[in-house]
């Protein structure tokens, strides 16, 4: 657990916001030679950066296909990347908890380092029994718009001179936001109801379940550091065998371990349950795929999740850019 509390989080967004804002560090971005370097730490991220930023900025991203940030520890690599990059996002919401000192750090050496979440509204974001809130916004395609609507302002702020073509890319990428998520909605809603309960190895999907009207069950919590126990395994069995659901899923960034004893639980009660497909949770595809982009990320869960429970859906997704 990271040692920073939520004031200090506070405070160090609003530093880094005011920091980014003064026409000195501005100016001093805009008279580098070449783009910036705006190092990412999810793909998520990463992927919006690019799209918005174009050939204007050098987007990189830190966390590599099949990574999990919630456990995930920065290597000195990994510092010095961050320290050698113009401006910082990251996720926030306790997403990166092994990571939020390093950014407070960073912030106080007057590096530029944003929280892409930091503007949602308390009322847009989830939380725990425990309180914490729920960290995983871009399973609701409207949110993680809203994020690239912070992206595109921090990037005006960091090359002023080229806020113009950044809104362009951004009304581009918004506009493909919203069929997404008319997509999204559409393949979900056309599973039959009985069977719309879509588990998974952890509660990375709550936002997707209140966004496209499909229940959520994840056999551990928001965090993948926490063991999964028997009780819930064998409750989550009971589920599957009453309610006859077909399929469960895996994740490509969390092990498959507890998501397979579900399928053996299952079947020893007589029910088979087919593993659906692997999730893109809290990491994307490969670089370069179309799974390797947030779209392609998105359209690949709802056409394997939809399929896997009965619903309608073609089989190379939203736009026959699916692998095969």
């Amino acid at each position: 657990m990271n040692s920073c509390s939520s004031v200090q989080r506070r405070s160090l967004l609003a530093g880094a916001a005011a920091l980014l804002a003064t026409p000195g560090v501005a100016r001093a971005q805009s008279e580098r030679a070449g783009p910036p370097r705006v190092l990412s730490t999810t793909a998520m991220i990463g992927d919006l950066v690019r799209e918005i930023g174009g050939d204007r900025v050098q987007a990189e991203t830190l966390l590599g296909e099949g990574v999990d940030p919630h456990t995930y520890k920065p290597t000195r690599a990994d510092i010095a990347r961050l320290s050698a990059a113009d401006a910082v996002f990251y996720n926030g919401l306790l997403l990166e908890g092994q990571m939020t000192d390093v950014f407070v750090r960073l912030a106080r050496g007057g590096k530029p380092v944003f929280a892409v979440t930091e503007l949602l509204a308390a009322d847009h974001l989830l939380q725990e029994d425990d309180g914490k809130d729920d960290p995983h916004v871009w399973m609701d395609v409207t949110l993680w718009a809203k994020a690239a609507e912070r992206i595109r302002d921090a990037l005006a702020r960091l090359r002023p001179a080229d806020a113009g073509t950044f809104r362009r890319y951004h009304n581009d990428l918004a506009r493909r936001l919203e069929s997404l998520d008319a997509y999204v909605m559409r393949v979900i809603g056309s599973i039959p109801e009985h069977a719309r309960v879509l588990v998974t190895a952890h509660d990375a999907f709550g936002y997707f379940s209140r966004r496209y009207g499909i229940a959520i069950e994840g056999i551990q919590g928001l965090s993948t550091q926490g063991e999964a126990g028997l009780r819930r395994i064998q409750d989550l069995v009971e589920l599957l065998v009453s309610r006859r659901i077909p399929a469960v899923f895996v994740e490509t960034s969390v092990n498959d371990r507890n998501v397979r004893a579900l399928v053996e639980g299952a079947a020893a009660r007589g029910h088979r349950v087919a593993i659906g497909g692997a999730l893109f949770s809290d990491a994307m595809g490969a670089p370069g795929t179309y799974e390797g982009t947030y779209i392609g990320m998105m359209d690949h869960n709802a056409t394997v999740i939809a399929r896997a429970l009965g619903g309608t859906a073609p089989a190379r997704g939203m736009s026959g850019r699916l692998a095969g």
